[in-house]
């Protein structure tokens, strides 16, 4: 099996000057890219999580809880460590502010996983202030599975790996520690301005 999604590649257009970062090429569709099979998920089986750094559970929704919640509308811009960028993409979802309202923590670094076994490492800064969402709407319709669907991380200040598919999810740590394509290469943090794409970047 490959390791990535057939039609990765997108279909390229010339970037708009100080829009897009440093190696980056503008697409007009949404490449997809996995790193497995598409999970088949049912709504009713779904939950989010969030544990703490002693491994309890701070927090948790069921599908309907989580769709409760108070979501925000947002128009970010993308962009894959592939080096397709996407603008004005616009999305819905509920941010991490609200999720991690009410947990005590110590931590400074969080775990995003996800079905399948899909993890990803961010500062837990970069989860908060407004900078990340579980998003579940895109282009005003449900998130579709291959994007991720029914819910995803939208990190969209760093590379799109970062915006964890599928997203079940966050364990808080006191440490970092490197996730699926962080433990294989990919950069710990994933800068797109910097082009922190791989380990030595």
């Amino acid at each position: 099996m490959p390791i990535v999604s057939r039609g990765f590649q997108g279909r390229r257009r010339q970037p708009g000057a100080g829009l897009v970062p440093p190696g980056q090429y503008l697409v007009d569709d949404f490449p997809v890219l996995s790193a497995g099979p598409t999970p088949d998920i049912r709504l009713e089986d779904w939950d989010f999580t969030i544990v703490d750094e002693t491994g309890g559970v701070a927090a948790r929704w069921t599908w309907q809880e989580f769709r409760s919640l108070p979501a925000e509308e947002v128009t970010v811009d993308i962009h894959c460590v592939t080096k397709w960028s996407k603008l004005g993409t616009r999305w819905e979802g509920v941010a991490v502010d609200t999720l991690l309202e009410g947990v005590d923590t110590a931590a400074e670094f969080a775990v995003a996983f996800s079905d399948g076994g899909y993890t990803t490492n961010l500062p837990l800064e970069d989860l908060l202030g407004g900078r990340a969402w579980v998003a579940f709407g895109f282009e005003g319709e449900d998130l579709e599975p291959e994007h991720g669907g029914p819910a995803r991380l939208l990190v969209p200040h760093l590379y799109f790996w970062k915006s964890a598919k599928w997203v079940r999810g966050l364990r808080l740590a006191e440490q970092d520690e490197p996730g699926f394509w962080e433990s294989v290469g990919y950069h710990n943090y994933g800068d797109p301005w910097r082009e922190q794409r791989y380990w030595d970047d």
